[in-house]
């Protein structure tokens, strides 16, 4: 998945209870759900950045540096599926279109944003990621980009 960057959105399906240490937002209790979890991969790696995160939730990286990898190294998590915009920096707006999940400041630290973190409040795993496709295409429509094509968005397998 690597290449271009842009914002992407974990859509992760946590299938038992979780007490994650997450860095300095300390103990968190998760409960079984789905979340959404949205950042940027604007980087020289681009979309390698999922990449990454896939490897944290499948227990073959043991490195935590963002607040999603605590979570992602859970047992009980899978990412079930991405959606990306590709080429714009829409992170704060599309966490801004999503409800907030359990825990203030998750992934946030370096913006104003309550939290990067949703949940799917009783939604289907289906009917969430929808959803959260809907907040990039919302997001995206959002920015003055002329009629050059503009960014696209996409759903793509998670793990």
């Amino acid at each position: 998945m690597s290449g271009d960057g842009g914002t992407y959105t974990l859509i992760v399906d946590l299938t038992t209870p979780a007490a994650v240490e997450v860095g300095a937002l300390g103990d968190r209790r998760f409960e079984p759900g789905v979340y959404a979890y949205t950042g940027s991969a604007l980087g020289a790696g681009g979309f390698s950045r999922v990449d990454r995160h896939r490897r944290t939730a499948r227990g073959a990286h043991d490195v935590r540096h963002w607040h999603v990898d605590y979570l992602l190294g859970h047992s009980g998590v899978r990412i079930d599926a991405v959606v990306r915009s590709a080429g714009v920096d829409v992170e704060c707006a599309v966490a801004e279109r999503l409800p907030a999940g359990p825990v203030s400041g998750f992934g946030a630290s370096d913006c104003g944003c309550p939290t990067h973190l949703a949940a799917a409040e009783g939604e289907s795993l289906d009917a969430f990621t929808d959803r959260v496709r809907e907040a990039h295409e919302a997001a995206v429509a959002s920015l003055d980009v002329g009629t050059g094509g503009g960014p696209r968005v996409d759903v793509v397998a998670g793990e």
